[in-house]
Order: structure tokens, then C-alpha cells, then sequence
């Protein structure tokens, strides 16, 4: 199937501000892109990009006073199935891990593996490993946070997720990341779209979604804890070590979001 993606962004800045964007598509999936993945600006401005640490493409600019709109219109193939699952993988034992996954079985900014180690141990220490305690972790997760927009805060980690159980699909992620991190699972933050195919109406205004991949049996597999179910049209923009890493913007100095509309819908076969 055909899916088209994009977004419309519009900044506000008072004085000429630095911006660094990641809202390509992830390099893993650029070949399924059907029409160039293009950042467009209005007013036009240079535009330059680089590789970050992790493999995701990011975009330098300098956002001018007043307003910016930034956007993105493509299309992209997708094989219509939903996340695979591979309920017998195992993990594998630290020192056998691949030297670079060890950085993802480390703490972080929102990942905060020293506070949350014993209560990960308590939870989920005495049940299966592999698959079946990454699915656990899920499972418990998606049940013990209550998902609300009103509850959005930019400096929330996964220790203050845990105990304020309110949060938006970054602190379900940030939660089981640090979970799987503290039972020696290597797991990656994920940002990027996710689609309403295949899913009943009523259908929430579209956002960008967080997701997370765990290391077992020699691969990564996508895990949500959000949504807690596999789901079709999962198109990955970046992955880091939380969200730190996978921010859509940064500006190095005062904007304003004035608004923000995100699409990924099924292009109707002819």
C-alpha cells in the first residue's frame, strides 16, 4: 500500500534564531519512499544536513523574525502488515551483546535505570525473559499510565512517569525503555508516523508517536507500549537513546509553535 506522509509546522521567532530539525524519513526506510521526503520553508530558506550519532538525518536552518512555515509532503510504500511478533526471542546474556548495543542498555535523560532498577527487578525479575518480558513490561506499562495531552510535559522522566502514572506516548516509551534497560534488554527510543489504517473511527487528531525497539535474538523489534497492539503503517524517523536524541526541533533561542498538523493516510488505489 501507499501511504502519504507530511506535516505543516508554523514558528514564530522575534530576532533570527538557529534551528536544527529531524523530520526525515529514518535512512532504514528511505528506500520505500515513493516521492522525494523534501523540507519545504515559506519564506525559502538555505538548508543544510548532516548525519547524526545515531543515524538519523537532521537539518540545519536559520528561521527568520516572524513567521516560518516548515512542511513536508511524500509518499512512501508500506506492506500493509502489522508489527511482526516473534513471541520465542530470547535475550541474550550481557556479555555476548554486540558492542553497539551496549550504549542502549545504559541510563539517560529520561531513562533514569538507578531509581527505577530494584522496582524493575520486583515487577518482573521472577517471570519469563526475552519476548515475554519485554511484552510484560509492555503490558504493564499501557496499564499503569493514564494517556492524556493534558498531562504533555516536556521535562518528564521515566521515574516521574512512573509515579504520577499520567503521561503521553513518550512516557509510556521512556517508562519500558528504562524498564527493559534495567533487566539488561538493549532498547532504543523511536520517533516517527503512525497510521490510523486498519484501526475503528473515531480517529484522534494525527500526531507524531513514540515507540521503542528491544534487542533479543540478534535484531531489534518494535515494541508500543502506548498502544500495546501491532499496528500497520509505522513509518520510523529517528532513534536515539530517549527523547534527547529524537527531538523534532531544537531552536537555539526564543520561538513560538503557533500550529502543528502531522498526516500518514492510505493513498486510495486507482
Amino acid at each position: 500500500m501507499k501511504i502519504r506522509i507530511g506535516y505543516e509546522m508554523v514558528y514564530n521567532c522575534t530576532q533570527p534564531t538557529p534551528m536544527i530539525l529531524t523530520l526525515n524519513v529514518h535512512s532504514s526506510q528511505a528506500a520505500y519512499l515513493l516521492t522525494p521526503d523534501q523540507i519545504m520553508t515559506d519564506p525559502p530558506i538555505p538548508l543544510s544536513a548532516y548525519r547524526d550519532l545515531y543515524g538519523n538525518w537532521v537539518t540545519r536552518l536559520m528561521l527568520q523574525a516572524g513567521d516560518t512555515k516548515i512542511s513536508n509532503d511524500a509518499v512512501i510504500y508500506d506492506d500493509g502488515e502489522p508489527d511482526r511478533i516473534s513471541p520465542d526471542a530470547q535475550q541474550y546474556p550481557v556479555q555476548t551483546l554486540p558492542e553497539e548495543t551496549l550504549v542502549y542498555l545504559l541510563g539517560s535523560r529520561y531513562c533514569e535505570t538507578d531509581i527505577l532498577s530494584n522496582e524493575a527487578w520486583r515487577l518482573f525479575g521472577n517471570g519469563p525473559t526475552g519476548w515475554q518480558r519485554v511484552q510484560a513490561i509492555c503490558d504493564f506499562v499501557h496499564n499503569h499510565i493514564e494517556f492524556g495531552y493534558e498531562y504533555a510535559r516536556n521535562t518528564m522522566t521515566a521515574a516521574q512517569g512512573y509515579q504520577e502514572k499520567k503521561g503521553v506516548c513518550r512516557d509510556y516509551t521512556h517508562l519500558a525503555v528504562a524498564f527493559c534497560r534495567c533487566l539488561n534488554i538493549p532498547a532504543r527510543y523511536c520517533m516517527g508516523y503512525l497510521s490510523d489504517i486498519g484501526q475503528p473511527p473515531p480517529y484522534p487528531e494525527m500526531d507524531f508517536a513514540a515507540w521503542f525497539e528491544a534487542y533479543l535474538d540478534g535484531e531489534w523489534h518494535t515494541f508500543d507500549p502506548r498502544n500495546n497492539k501491532r499496528l500497520i503503517g509505522r513509518i520510523l524517523i529517528a532513534r536515539g537513546r530517549d527523547a534527547t536524541d529524537v527531538s523534532l526541533s531544537n531552536s537555539f533561542g526564543e520561538t513560538l509553535l503557533k500550529s502543528f498538523l502531522v498526516r500518514a493516510d492510505e493513498v486510495p488505489e486507482n
